[in-house]
């Protein structure tokens, strides 16, 4: 079984973003609440107002799940038709003042974390992901399972990296949003680990970790964190859901684009590859793929490219080639970066990237 979360930002005809998540679920509900029936998927809040996650019932078909999901988007323009939603791992013009964060039900949890960390920064306010979860049946699955998915994390944040500009601005890295998570915390550096998180051998060893995030929280006074969702690494395992949570994945244009990823993911969990686990060289390639998205890393990705294409089913194989793409000619941020320089417009890419949302298409252009 897998399911997954997708995250997009509410705008404006000019793609200001509106901190108004509440208003439109209210709109359709008759009053607020964190999460509400939406067709066949569910409609969520996020933390940050200017975010809505669509959110479908996990399945064993990726293509089931691309239908319900473009229904959900199809149906977010048909309510709310004076608004755009974009996709991307960051609001690419977002300034703090812009949003702010929920404050109805759950909002307990956020002021905590503000008292904590202090949220009102891009590490919480304009971040965007794709979150995939993937399901185990038994404890020596989770382990494999985690441990294969942490050897992957710097390929999989190569392919996926689309947040390449901040307030309006083309900073030279290509994700971000994940230069901001893994600091968003650091006052409790256990939390987030540098994103990679430690190699287990046994589900004992993923417990422990979680305990000692608990204890820094509890010396804090921050026991209402104490809960496995605060674990804030690139993956963790969610243990009411029997499944592992990929986190460190950018949200991308279109709801395509993201099962290709999770095609990708799947077809990779079956193989017997071997992967780099020393945690040090993985942060390393980490910061790399942050830097560059796909562009320095070509052979390695083009061997985990066919070994996916060697173990994928028939169905997830016809999502393959838009990762072949995106590593033969680019993650979405050097797609993203390449247009905005050819034209000069960031209008004009956001235009782009809206449409490929709405009609489902994959932006595949480099300039």
């Amino acid at each position: 079984m897998i399911g997954t979360e997708h995250e997009y930002s509410i705008n404006d005809r000019s793609f200001n973003p509106l901190p108004i998540s509440d208003l439109l679920i209210k709109r359709l509900n008759g009053r607020v609440e964190h999460e509400i029936d939406f067709g066949d998927v569910r409609l969520s809040k996020e933390l940050q107002k200017h975010v809505l996650e669509l959110v479908p019932p996990p399945g064993e078909s990726i293509a089931a799940l691309e239908g319900l999901l473009y229904d959900g988007v199809r149906r977010l323009y048909s309510c709310f038709g004076e608004h755009r939603f974009l996709g991307l791992g960051m609001h690419p013009l977002l300034t703090l003042d812009q949003t702010s964060f929920w404050e109805h039900d759950e909002a307990e949890y956020y002021h905590l974390y503000d008292r904590l960390f202090n949220i009102k920064q891009h590490g919480w306010l304009n971040i965007q992901a794709l979150q995939i979860n993937i399901s185990y049946s038994g404890g020596d699955m989770l382990v494999e399972m985690f441990n294969r998915l942490r050897a992957l994390l710097p390929y999989l944040i190569a392919v996926s990296a689309a947040s390449p500009f901040v307030e309006g601005r083309c900073t030279g890295y290509m994700d971000n949003r994940l230069l901001f998570y893994m600091e968003n915390q650091r006052e409790i550096p256990e939390i987030c680990n540098g994103v990679i998180p430690e190699r287990i051998r046994s589900v004992r060893d993923y417990v422990m970790i979680n305990r000692g995030i608990y204890r820094k929280l509890q010396q804090q006074g921050a026991d209402l964190l104490c809960r496995e969702w605060v674990n804030s690494r690139g993956i963790i395992v969610r243990f009411k859901r029997r499944c592992i949570e990929v986190k460190a994945i950018d949200e991308q244009e279109c709801i395509r684009s993201d099962m290709s990823i999770a095609a990708f993911i799947n077809a990779l969990l079956r193989s017997d590859i071997s992967l780099e686990e020393d945690e040090e060289s993985l942060r390393e390639m980490m910061y790399l793929a942050i830097r560059t998205g796909t562009s320095e890393m070509i052979p390695e990705l083009q061997r985990l490219y066919r070994e996916a294409e060697r173990c994928a089913s028939p169905e997830e194989r016809a999502y393959l080639p838009l990762i072949g793409e995106r590593i033969d000619n680019g993650s979405l941020a050097e797609v993203l970066v390449g247009m905005y320089r050819h034209s000069g417009s960031m209008s004009a890419l956001l235009e782009c990237a809206e449409r490929a949302l709405r009609t489902n298409r994959p932006m595949l252009t480099r300039w």
